[in-house]
Parts: C-alpha cells; sequence; structure tokens
C-alpha cells in the first residue's frame, strides 16, 4: 500500500508542471511544444524541488501566500460575471454534435479532489495533529469545493462558447471575455502560482512519506536521512523528483489518469486496512478515532470504493500499461526488501515518537 500511495503521488507531482506550462503558453507560445516546452517542464521541477529542501516552514508559508493570490483572480472574476449571467444556461445538456468525454470528467473531477490522506504523512511535522488535522481538513475542503463551484457557476452562466474550446487554461480566455485582457492575465498568473503550491504540497508529502516508511523499518534507513542546512528529507524529495522527471514525458491526461489509478488502487488497500484494524483492534490508541461503529464505517468506506473502481475501470490503455508496470515493480520492491532485511544487506531501524523527539 505505502508503495501505491507513493507512486500515485510522484506521478501526481508531474501534472503541476506540465498544468503550469498550459497556462504559460498562452502567454508565450514558444511553450506550446517541443524542445522549449519540454525545458519548461525540466526547469520547472528541478527549480521548486530545491525550494522544497530549503524547508517544510517556507514550502508552508510559501503555500498559503500563493493560495490567496491565485483564488483572488477567480473571485473576482465571479463578482464581475454575476449581472452577465444567465441561468437557464446551468441546465443545458451540452452542444449538440459533441462527444461527451465520461473518462475525461471522472478523471478529472477524481484528481481534483482527492489525495486528502496524503497530509498523514507531514503528522510529524504539525503541533497536536489530533486537533489540528480534523479541523484544518474540514475547511480545506469547504474552501477546496467552493474554489471550484463558485467561478465554474459564474463561468457556464456569464459565457457562451463553442464546447470545444473548453480545454486546459480556458478559464483565463472565460476571464477576457467576461472582464479583459487584464483579468485573463492574472487568473494566467494565479494558475501558475497554484500549480507551484500544488507541485510544493505533493513533493513535500511523498518525501516525508519515505522518511515515515523508514522511521517505522519498511525501508532502509538511509530514506531517512535530512539535511544537515535545512532538515528535510532529501533523499526522499530526490527520489521523488526523479520519478517525477522520469514520467513528465507522458501527456498530461495520462499522468492524471495513472495517478488516479494508482491512488484508487492504494485507496482499497487503505479502506481495507482501516476497517480490519478496527474490527481487530477497537481498543489502540489513535490520533484521531472517527466516531463511528463498524457497520456505519463500512457504508461510509463503501460508497467512496464504488467510485475507485469505476475510475479503474474507465481508464486508458496506456494507463493500464502504466499502471500495471508500477505496481508490479512496487510487488518486486516489497518481495526485494523482505530479502534485503533476511540478508541484512542495508539497515532498518524503528524509531519511536519519544526517540524522534530527542
Amino acid at each position: 500500500m505505502g508503495t501505491l500511495k507513493f507512486l500515485s503521488g510522484v506521478i501526481n507531482i508531474a501534472a503541476f508542471p506540465a498544468l503550469c506550462i498550459d497556462y504559460l503558453k498562452r502567454i508565450f507560445p514558444i511553450f506550446a511544444s517541443g524542445l522549449p516546452r519540454n525545458l519548461a517542464i525540466i526547469t520547472f521541477t528541478l527549480v521548486f524541488s530545491f525550494l522544497n529542501y530549503t524547508g517544510l516552514a517556507i514550502v508552508g508559508y510559501f503555500a498559503v501566500g500563493l493560495g490567496v493570490v491565485s483564488l483572488a483572480p477567480f473571485l473576482i472574476m465571479s463578482a464581475i460575471a454575476i449581472p452577465q449571467i444567465h441561468p437557464r444556461r446551468w441546465i443545458s445538456l451540452g452542444q449538440k454534435g459533441v462527444k461527451k468525454d465520461w473518462t475525461l470528467f471522472f478523471n478529472t473531477l477524481f484528481w481534483n479532489l482527492n489525495f486528502w490522506d496524503n497530509v498523514s504523512t507531514m503528522a510529524g511535522e504539525v503541533d497536536k495533529p489530533h486537533k489540528t488535522f480534523p479541523l484544518a481538513l474540514l475547511c480545506a475542503v469547504i474552501l477546496t469545493c467552493l474554489g471550484y463551484i463558485i467561478p465554474l457557476v459564474a463561468v457556464t452562466g456569464a459565457v457562451l462558447v463553442d464546447q470545444n474550446d473548453w480545454e486546459t487554461g480556458f478559464m483565463a480566455d472565460a476571464a477576457k471575455m467576461i472582464s479583459g485582457s487584464w483579468l485573463k492575465f492574472w487568473i494566467e498568473i494565479g494558475a501558475v502560482l497554484s500549480a507551484i503550491g500544488l507541485f510544493e504540497a505533493q513533493l513535500s508529502s511523498s518525501a516525508y512519506q519515505l522518511l515515515g516508511m523508514a522511521d517505522l523499518a519498511f525501508l532502509p534507513r538511509f530514506f531517512a536521512l535530512r539535511s544537515k542546512w535545512f532538515n528535510t528529507p532529501w533523499v526522499g524529495i530526490v527520489l521523488s523528483t526523479a520519478i517525477a522527471l522520469g514520467v513528465s514525458y507522458m501527456s498530461y491526461t495520462d499522468i492524471v489518469a495513472s495517478a488516479n489509478f494508482l491512488y484508487s488502487l492504494g485507496m482499497l488497500l487503505e479502506f481495507a486496512s482501516f476497517l480490519w484494524l478496527r474490527r481487530k483492534f477497537p481498543a489502540m490508541k489513535r490520533p484521531y478515532k472517527v466516531p463511528l461503529g463498524l457497520p456505519a464505517l463500512v457504508v461510509m468506506c463503501l460508497v467512496p470504493a464504488v467510485f475507485l473502481v469505476v475510475i479503474m475501470a474507465i481508464a486508458t490503455k496506456t494507463v493500464y500499461l502504466v499502471s500495471g508496470l508500477m505496481t508490479a515493480a512496487g510487488i518486486g520492491w516489497y518481495f526485494f526488501i523482505k530479502l534485503c532485511k533476511s540478508r541484512g544487506w542495508f539497515t532498518f531501524k524503528r524509531v519511536d515518537d519519544d526517540e524522534e523527539d530527542l
């Protein structure tokens, strides 16, 4: 499960440079394709991976600032769009003659609203996570949903264009139609900043996951090595960046779908583990305990599990190939680690919370 969650996370990292460049090419067409686009993606990945290396506190404040700056133009556009909204457009069933791509829709929807559990990998860096995390997640879910719904309702009600024009970056074009070029430029910059913030958050999560797995002796001890200058898990950052660069050649759509597939596999295992632990060890000390009985927990997990299976069933051949290879590599890695433990090839050491504090 740990391997699947890690791989889905690092593949997801590769989506943000591609998304960022898709917006930048509307300002600088040179980034549309070819060598300039590839160099831009590589440069983006390396520069902001180094920023991540400089420390989680810097990344956290940086991400909050980026969030404010990137959300502001969407809220302004929504407010300006109010007089131009025609509510009847909200109930439209779509443009005639245009094929509905449900695979793209579900993958995009799922990708925009998943990876909430990744925050758990940084629990060791948070003061009182059992109190902080539930409140933070509640606020984040509400703000995220509003951040998607409000601009989408505003644009679909105010703008009437060919449905084929709705592609990555269209919100910037919609802003120009609603208010002018100044808002289009601001949204493009905001989208780029948002991609940077999401990149940093996902990279931190993946890197600290490897550190946590090493602290639990699931991985060799060297995966927990920290930088002498910034106290960050540099091995995890380097490995996550390398894998992200390795899959960055894929299209944005395939990157998102592959991340979704592996994440779905990991989540199904996570739900199964959650239910098994609650049934087997109901009295186990937990940082946070869901206040429901086992039957209610089964129902709670069953609803998202059905959606996870749907996401996996609608995947393309490319996604099945990439995900199959990654899953096979994960299984092979599991048995390789067991061999390393039995032969003593690497050092494995479990670190208790008290020992880590020292």
